[in-house]
Parts: C-alpha cells; structure tokens; sequence
C-alpha cells in the first residue's frame, strides 16, 4: 500500500472501517506529477503540467472549439481531480441553501464527478468489497446493480419500497439488522422510477430506523442519491435532503451526497456533479481525507472532470436570472404532474386497468398493470400505440417530463387501452 494511502488512512482512524479494500488503498497523489505541478505554481518558468500554452502565455487553443465558447479559453484548461474551486465553494453554499438543516453542521466540500452516476461507482469503488450488502429499496434505478453488483461484486438486497401507500421504513430497518456488520444503504428521493419523495411522516422513521441499526453495532454507508433534488410537487413533503440528518446521526454512519446539475439545473448533457462526505465526530482532517480518498478515484479513472462544464456552470450559477429561469423550468414539469393527477380523478375507470405508485415529485411515475405482465404491455403500446415505455420491477415507469401536456392525455389512454387489448385477447382464448 502506498504511503499516502497509510496516512490518509490513520487520520480516518476508526472511520477508515467504512472503506472498502480498494478504498483504503485509493489516495490522492499529492507528491506526484500534480503536487509537484502545485509547487511550480508560481514560478516564472513553469514546465510542469501536460498543457499546451501560446507564446504570449494563453491557452493554445483552436479557433474551430474556442470560437463556440463564450467562456473564454481558460475553460479548455484541465479542471484538477477535486474539480474547479470557485465551483466546489458554490455549491457547497447552495447545499446549505437548499438545507437549511446543514446550516452549521460539519461536511466536507463537494468533490466534482462527471455527473451523479460517476458519483455512485466513485462510492462503489470506495466502500464495497465483493460481497457486501448494499440495502436498496425493491423499486430502484436499475444502473444500481450495474455499478455496484456487477462492476465491484457487492450484494444487492432489496426491501418493500412501499406499504399502505408510505415508504416501508420497518422493512428497511429489517434489512439493515441483517447478517453482517457493514451495509451500504442507497437512498433516492426523488425515487426512480416512481417519483415518490419521503413525507414528513416518513423521514423521521427512515432515520430511526437507520440510527437504530447504528446502535446495535452496523457500520452504515448512506448514500443519499439525490439526483432529482427540488422537483417536489406537494405538501407535506420532506423537502431538504436526507443529508442533514444523517451528517451527524451516529458514529456508526458515514453520509454521502450525491447530487449535481444534470437533473435540477436541467443540463443532461453537461455532465458535473459533486459528491460529499459528513459523519458524527468527524474533524476537518478527516473529512478532508475523504475528499482526498475520492479525488484519487477520479484521478485513476477520469482524471478530472470537464473544465468546459464546469465553468458553465459557474457562470450560469452567477447569472441574476439563474433562479428565475430555474423556477420556471419547474413549474413546466409541475404542471404536467397536476394534469396527471387530474387524469387518475377524472377517470375512473383506469382503476381497472392499472394501479398508480405511490409519486409526488421528480420526472417519473410507475403504473402496475393489472391482469398483464408489464413487458407485454410495453411491447403492445409500441406496436399499436406509438407509445414508448419503461418497465423496471414489473412497473410501467411513465417519463412525464418528456410529455407535452397536452399529450398526457393521449398516453393515459394508451396504457388503459393497451391493457384492455391483452386481457380481451387472453380472455378470448
């Protein structure tokens, strides 16, 4: 194990028990090609870094890319592997803003990724070895099982997402006393694929149940997946992240945020988003080793993230009309959930064709068909309807926000008279 990996290990101390064997051998190079780079800094000849510069000291740059960027040629620069510093420090504000729970608790600052799912192997890599448990609810985006089943050999295992319409907070805490002291727990509100955000009657329970775990001796990986943060559509809803009460939960309980531009600034392509660390106890050397740990694992796969996005982000993020651009972005996909709604009341009778999910918020909802597998109903939309679909977990997974609203209608009606089709034709044999 490299030396830089032992420190970074023994400032952790106990909270190092978190890592996985690949975690606690990730460090940041910090005496390599980049700390030496850092040290040449100011020098007045610099010879350092793998960039290329014109004689006047400018980025060397092509007018072909730099004349379609209006952000100047710094942009083109490398970005590091911990990502652009004016862009951490923002959005590292923007957290407390948006949680005014965080307000005075004690986090790291966000490490950039390209985008969250970049974020989520960046926690496989450093917290699960081959077999451990990784607790997600039985409703889950499917690149979970990708990421951390079949790219580092950890255990998915699911519990009831929904019971009596609330999340199964009882089931989870069963999964989390399990056999094995370390878990991994993902969390994700706004859920995909059903678009359900814990309530205010939820979240307190989904904390307990998590604190209880702690209690009796599990060491437990949060990581909150907040991909679709801020797209909540109802009262009574929990509306900051989970994050803020599990930053300082218990000792035995390491939280990790994912989150970025992707889904809530509505930037897909852009690709930047952030991971962050927080734990009970946890000193500013400690959570500055997490950063370090995370910054290795970007600079051994990615070496840092785009510089292009990065500054883009930072100039929208000062722009006076960022908020209310955003705002009305929102109210887009607000109302498409307000006509749905009024769908479901208006008509009936697709009570007899399929059960909606449990959803208030984000870019999706889930219909069960009934008396038909789903697969065959997505299928039966594409031929005959013109309709495409998602099936995950045996649920008809509808992407609102792609849908005018004025189409809504047209796609409701599709999936009840695709049902009904299937059923005629099966009963007719």
């Amino acid at each position: 194990m490299d030396i830089l990996a032992k420190r970074l290990n023994k400032t952790l101390g106990p909270a190092a028990d978190f890592l996985s064997a690949e975690g606690r051998r990730l460090y940041f190079p910090y005496g390599g090609i980049l700390g030496q780079g850092a040290e040449a800094k100011a020098c007045e000849i610099n010879a350092t870094i793998g960039m290329a510069f014109e004689e006047d000291g400018s980025p060397l740059v092509m007018d072909c890319f730099a004349k379609n960027i209006n952000l100047g040629r710094k942009a083109f620069l490398y970005a590091g592997s911990f990502g652009l510093p004016a862009l951490r420090a923002v959005w590292r504000d923007f957290m407390v803003r948006k949680n005014p729970s965080l307000k005075g608790k004690a986090f790291s600052n966000p490490v950039v990724t390209n985008a969250l799912t970049h974020g989520l192997r960046v926690c496989a890599e450093l917290f699960a070895d081959k077999g451990d448990k990784v607790i997600v609810p039985d409703l889950y985006w499917d690149n979970y099982a990708l990421i951390f089943g079949e790219a580092v050999g950890a255990k998915l295992e699911m519990f009831n997402t929904f019971r009596n319409g609330a999340f199964d907070a009882a089931a989870m805490k069963k999964a989390l006393l399990g056999p094995g002291q370390k878990k991994i727990l993902i969390l994700n509100f706004p859920n995909n694929p059903t678009g359900y955000t814990a309530t205010l009657a939820d979240a307190p329970k989904i904390v307990a149940a998590v604190k209880s775990a702690a209690a009796k001796g599990k060491k437990i990986v949060v990581v909150l997946d907040d991909a679709y943060f801020g797209l909540v559509y109802e009262k009574g809803v929990h509306e900051e992240s989970l994050f803020a009460e599990f930053s300082d939960l218990h000792a035995n309980v390491l939280a990790v945020k994912l989150d970025g531009t992707t889904k809530e600034d509505y930037v897909w392509g852009m690709r930047v988003g952030f991971i962050t660390f927080a734990g009970k106890g946890l000193s500013e050397d400690q959570l500055k080793a997490f950063e370090a740990k995370a910054a290795g694992d970007v600079r051994s796969s990615i070496s840092n993230s785009s510089s292009i996005g990065q500054h883009l982000a930072i100039a929208a993020f000062a722009d006076p009309n960022y908020i209310r651009q955003k705002r009305e972005k929102y109210a887009v996909l607000k109302n498409r959930y307000r006509v749905i709604r009024g769908l479901l009341k208006t008509h009936p009778e697709y009570a007899e064709t399929f059960e909606p999910m449990p959803f208030n918020s984000g870019y999706f909802m889930c219909v069960k068909p009934k008396g038909v597998e789903a697969e065959t109903v997505r299928r039966h939309l594409i031929e005959k309807y013109s309709t495409g679909t998602i099936v995950l977990s045996g649920l008809i997974r509808l992407a609102f926000s792609t849908i005018p609203a004025k189409k809504l209608p047209q796609l409701f009606a599709n999936v009840d008279a695709a049902v009904r089709d299937l059923r005629g034709a099966h009963n007719s044999k």
